[in-house]
This record gives structure tokens, C-alpha cells and sequence, in this order.
């Protein structure tokens, strides 16, 4: 579990970069203010290839189209591919609420619902806010 969460975690920060630069400058929203979770979802093995198309639909939408969602970065494990972790990374909770309330998401949900055969949510807090920088930084060499 704790691999997991680290390998989600260095994977997040690949999409961070420029974004989360602004986030940490003086004046922006500290780290306590922003919503991460990491979602554990079971799929029935029969809908693989139908949720996994409607999951990066969903996914690429909210990233593109809304400026709170920083990260909706969907991973499946590699040894069992019911098995799939998205790493959710919003501003703050109004950023996440108004994800929850958009078209996209509603119809992900809708769509996805008896697809889904276990769900749980998992609230996370950064330890370390100033490290991701260099993290970006080291990226971008």
C-alpha cells in the first residue's frame, strides 16, 4: 500500500509542473487548502474495456476543461486489472464540488455505476509542499 501511494504520488507530480509552481508562490492558496484523494475502485472484470474508455474521457475532461482540477490521473495495478487507483488533485473543495456537479463527471458516474464493484475514497494530506518544486524542476532537466 505504502508503494502505492508513493508511486501515485511521483506520478501526480509529472503532471504538476507548471501548475503547482503557481499554487506554492506566495499569494496562491496554501497545500491545507487543497483537495487529494486517491479513489480504490473494483471493476467487474467483464466491463474492463468499456469503463477504461469512459474513465479517460472523463478523466481528459476535467483536466482540460476545469481550471480547479489539477489531476484526475487514473492508473490500473498490474497484477490485477479490476483493480484501479485515480489520483485526485483539486485547489480546494469548491474546485471538487464543482468537478462533481459537471456534465462530464455526471455522466462518468451514470454511466459507470453498475460497472463499479467496490469504491472507496481516500482523503490525503501533503507532508512536504516545498519539496514538489524541485520535483517539477528536476522534471523539466
Amino acid at each position: 500500500m505504502k508503494k502505492t501511494i508513493i508511486t501515485l504520488a511521483i506520478l501526480l507530480m509529472s503532471q504538476l509542473n507548471v501548475l503547482m509552481a503557481q499554487i506554492i508562490t506566495p499569494g496562491k492558496k496554501s497545500s491545507e487548502d487543497h483537495l487529494i484523494r486517491i479513489s480504490e475502485i473494483e471493476i467487474y472484470p467483464e466491463y474492463f474495456e468499456e469503463y477504461i474508455n469512459i474513465l479517460k474521457e472523463e478523466s481528459r475532461a476535467s483536466v482540460i476543461k476545469e481550471p480547479g482540477v489539477i489531476s484526475i490521473f487514473p492508473l490500473i495495478q498490474k497484477q490485477d486489472s479490476t483493480q484501479i487507483r485515480i489520483l485526485e488533485f483539486y485547489i480546494d473543495e469548491e474546485s471538487y464540488k464543482s468537478h462533481i456537479a459537471s456534465d462530464h463527471f455526471q455522466h462518468y458516474k451514470t454511466s459507470t455505476l453498475h460497472m463499479v464493484k467496490e469504491l472507496r475514497l481516500i482523503d490525503m494530506n501533503v507532508i512536504d509542499a516545498e519539496t514538489m518544486q524541485s520535483i517539477f524542476e528536476k522534471l523539466n532537466n
